[in-house]
């Protein structure tokens, strides 16, 4: 094949390649907590759902809390050196987790404060992210590197998810933790040789921190399609985050045999993520967000359904890879968009905003998972939030701007 005509032209840039190495390290390395953590915490003595979800909303709210921070200072520092101090932290939690499990000293206050430190990380890497991707990649390369990014993130996430399911069984999640924490000091390694960018004086606007975040806000809703998503994504995000943070693993443990079979069918997602994310490298549609969403509301919900029906682990490995199939395409074509359409110079703040909005339900999500868990049991609770997730994807389409958003350039970004 022709190289050419392909995003694979991008890896003769060596800025891209050292870029590319350290978010495909980072996400391999986060990509043990799920399953190692989850199992770590249910096989406690005193571990249960109600704790499992105490834990993973103390990682979820400094991550909800801190977003808009974490665009301000991805706006007005350098977004390489955010970059790394996000993985510096997550590394932390990790080694702090892995500690305290292996030691057998886990209090949820301790437990909780390292979750914690992940959070924080994660709300530095989103909005240092999205900024920093226009920054390495050629304009006309945006969606063919997105694509080859979310490629390797999913490559990661399947390598990760099987591999933190042999090391839970064989040896015990507390192993598995440590061995992501060391994977992130390999992320900060080579994160730390990335160019710096043009920002970096630190200088906010006239009105400080509320002044930026008030220019990012107007940026944010200048775009129709943009806050009328995330608005609705929130929703998703609290009934995704119950069925796959909580409910499932509780289930998994219950009637499907544990650690393992849970990451063969979170790895079922990653290798759908794959495959949707190298489908959407050069798919355009002339209706970017109409055709994404159409994709989600009809494959997402079908895992959750399955498990909720008691389908065999296959057909739920199978169901979970469509789900994913469908995420990689519509992660491509959003990141895409918003790199294309919205003001780089706010770039970071408006991706906060993106994420704060999605993500601000998820603790609950987290902390209501556990709970119906017990109450209606694992099924009834999954099959709950299957139908959920169907009728909250097909809500943006009420927007004419979400139908009809394209790809072109706004002419004043042209200027530039």
């Amino acid at each position: 094949m022709d190289e050419r005509g392909t995003g694979f032209v991008l890896f003769r840039d060596p800025v891209f390649v050292r870029f590319f190495a350290a978010r495909t390290l980072s996400t391999l390395g986060s990509s043990f907590a799920p399953v190692a953590l989850a199992f770590a915490v249910l096989q406690l003595p005193d571990g249960s759902p109600e704790l499992l979800s105490a834990v993973l909303a103390c990682e979820s709210v400094p991550l909800v809390a801190f977003l808009l921070l974490g665009g301000v200072v991805a706006d007005r520092l350098p977004r390489g050196r955010v970059l790394v101090l996000s993985m510096v932290l997550s590394a932390a939690s990790s080694f702090a987790l892995g500690a305290q499990i292996l030691l057998g000293w886990t209090p949820l206050p301790a437990l909780g404060a390292a979750a914690a430190l992940n959070g924080t990380g994660i709300a530095l890497l989103y909005p240092a992210l999205t900024g920093l991707i226009p920054e390495i990649l050629p304009l006309g390369r945006l969606q063919e590197g997105n694509a080859l990014l979310g490629a390797a993130r999913n490559v990661s996430q399947i390598l990760g998810l099987v591999a933190s399911g042999g090391l839970v069984a064989a040896v015990g999640g507390g192993w598995a933790l440590l061995l992501g924490g060391a994977l992130f000091l390999a992320a900060v390694a080579l994160a730390a040789t990335l160019p710096t960018g043009e920002r970096g004086d630190g200088t906010l606007s006239a009105g400080g921190v509320l002044g930026d975040l008030r220019e990012g806000w107007r940026e944010f809703v200048a775009h129709e399609w943009l806050w009328v998503v995330v608005a609705v994504w929130s929703l998703l995000v609290l009934f995704f985050s119950a069925a796959t943070g909580v409910i499932g693993p509780v289930l998994a443990k219950a009637e499907l045999g544990g650690a393992g079979p849970w990451s063969w069918i979170l790895a079922g997602e990653a290798v759908g993520s794959l495959l949707g994310g190298l489908a959407a490298m050069r798919w355009r549609p002339q209706r970017p967000m109409l055709a994404a969403i159409l994709l989600v509301a009809l494959a997402l919900p079908l895992p959750f359904l399955c498990l909720g029906l008691g389908a065999p682990l296959a057909a739920d490995v199978v169901a979970m890879a469509a789900a994913g199939a469908a995420f990689g395409v519509f992660g491509v074509v959003w990141s895409t968009l918003m790199q294309l359409k919205v003001e780089p110079g706010a770039l970071s703040r408006v991706s906060s905003y993106d994420a704060l909005g999605s993500l601000i339900f998820q603790p609950l999500g987290l902390l209501l998972g556990g709970p119906a868990a017990v109450l209606v049991g694992g099924r009834t609770a999954m099959l709950g939030c299957g139908v959920a997730l169907f009728v909250v994807c097909l809500a943006p389409l009420g927007s004419r701007d979400v139908r009809r958003v394209n790809w072109r350039r706004p002419v004043h970004l042209d200027a530039e």
